[in-house]
């Protein structure tokens, strides 16, 4: 299984590795030194959070790592005019709410639902790729759960730096 990811995906993917390894990894491995000093290791907390935070990083590394090994890089797609693509925002009408809502389609690394960032891969984000403004679609976010959607307002996006990769 890969994941879909643009090439400033992997560039923010390489630029987090690098500060985890230069940066944040030295810092890490004096505060276990450190704490290390303070006595009996059983019972250091101090020692202790210090070696998690290491394993942390250590961990965010070898994820980031995975993500770029396995990646299949993607341009972004032109579906042409009025057609919802990646990195569109996208006003919507949910009718089970009641509610608009505008929402930015984005690959998986930078999804954030709070921040309506909604990954194209995702039950509403794959509904809507390819859909056009009037557009009413259903969405199957489970057997028993699903509801409709209208498609209000398309504005075209672009792949752009400022939106972050997500944490875990």
């Amino acid at each position: 299984m890969y994941d879909e990811l643009t090439s400033v995906d992997i560039k923010k993917m390489e630029e987090e590795i690098r500060y985890r390894r230069v940066e944040l990894a030295p810092v890490l491995m004096a505060e276990m030194k450190r704490t290390r000093e303070f006595g009996d290791l059983s019972e250091n907390a101090e020692y202790k959070e210090a070696k998690r935070e290491k394993r942390r990083n250590e961990a965010r590394i070898r994820y980031l790592e995975n993500m770029i090994r396995t990646a299949r890089i993607i341009d972004i797609e032109d579906t042409g005019e009025g057609k919802v693509a990646l990195f569109d925002k996208v006003k919507i009408y949910n009718e089970r709410a009641n509610a608009e809502r505008e929402i930015q389609i984005v690959t998986t690394l930078r999804q954030n639902a709070l921040e309506g960032y909604i990954s194209k891969e995702s039950p509403l984000g794959s509904a809507l790729m390819g859909r056009a403004v009037g557009d009413r679609i259903l969405i199957e976010v489970s057997p028993t759960m699903s509801y409709y959607v209208r498609i209000l307002e398309i504005t075209k996006g672009e792949d752009n730096e400022s939106l972050p990769i997500s944490s875990y």
